[in-house]
């Protein structure tokens, strides 16, 4: 069958390898394309601002783990946190590739071998991201009467998509659209729906992503000198969970580039 010749493709090894070379590949040219910027901008900052700015990423990165994990047990598969390492954070440098989805397909391959439904792994990837950009919207309008008027003239149309995604992360809107892409992909529905719980834990981590988030643009901008106050902390909270999903909507660039 054509379909499944082209699915053993691209399950291969040499695919599964292309992917992670031209992820790394996209990654290091995002550094490289800014590096005099950036040391620059290092040359002149307290290595405490560095260091703190370091850790603050790291905690992000772990705390974005932590939600999709939970999800990832709320729907049946309790994943411990040597191969949630191996699943999660290798599938997430498909964000820094055109179109969106790389990271979930990346996902859904890794997860199979660790026996995760592949329908499973990408609907627990889909649920994350409409997580992400409900919460990355919500502290996007929490702070906009704070942010400097260009950026609502930019970016400002992006708040009106907010009460289309918070409608489709209830979980009865949400496991009914998860059914209805299975049927139609020709897809068993999943064992175990998405509950209020989980969904309910999986924003809990993802709002203290956000926050770690911010706190690595705070650490680096007050490094630069942007005055240190509450008031810009939450800006820095708020600019970074807009940045980073107007990257994802805009599907044309890498979610990375927000």
């Amino acid at each position: 069958h054509p379909m499944k010749r082209l699915l053993d493709v691209l399950r291969s090894t040499p695919v599964r390898v292309g992917f992670l070379v031209i992820a790394l590949a996209a990654a290091v040219y995002a550094v490289v394309r800014e590096w005099d910027s950036i040391v620059a901008a290092a040359w002149g900052m307290s290595p405490w601002s560095l260091v703190g700015a370091l850790a603050a990423s790291i905690v992000y990165v772990l705390l974005t783990m932590m939600a999709w994990r939970a999800l990832l047990a709320d729907m049946g598969t309790r994943l411990a946190p040597g191969p949630s390492f191996a699943v999660f954070f290798v599938s997430q440098l498909g964000k820094y590739l055109p179109g969106g989805v790389w990271n979930i397909l990346a996902a859904a391959e890794m997860g199979a071998d660790h026996e995760i439904p592949r329908r499973r792994s990408v609907s627990v990837m889909v649920v994350t991201v409409v997580v992400s950009i409900v919460t990355g919207l919500g502290l996007a309008a929490a702070t906009m009467p704070f942010a400097p008027q260009q950026l609502s003239e930019s970016y400002g149309w992006t708040i009106y998509v907010l009460p289309l995604f918070v409608i489709v992360l209830l979980p009865p809107v949400l496991n009914r659209l998860l059914d209805v892409a299975l049927r139609v992909t020709g897809r068993p529905p999943l064992e175990h729906p998405v509950s209020w719980t989980g969904v309910a834990r999986c924003v809990m981590w993802t709002l203290l992503s956000w926050v770690a988030a911010g706190l690595q643009v705070w650490l680096l901008a007050e490094g630069l000198g942007l005055p240190a106050s509450p008031s810009t902390f939450a800006l820095s909270v708020g600019g970074y969970a807009m940045a980073w999903t107007v990257g994802f909507l805009v599907i044309f660039v890498p979610a990375g580039a927000g």
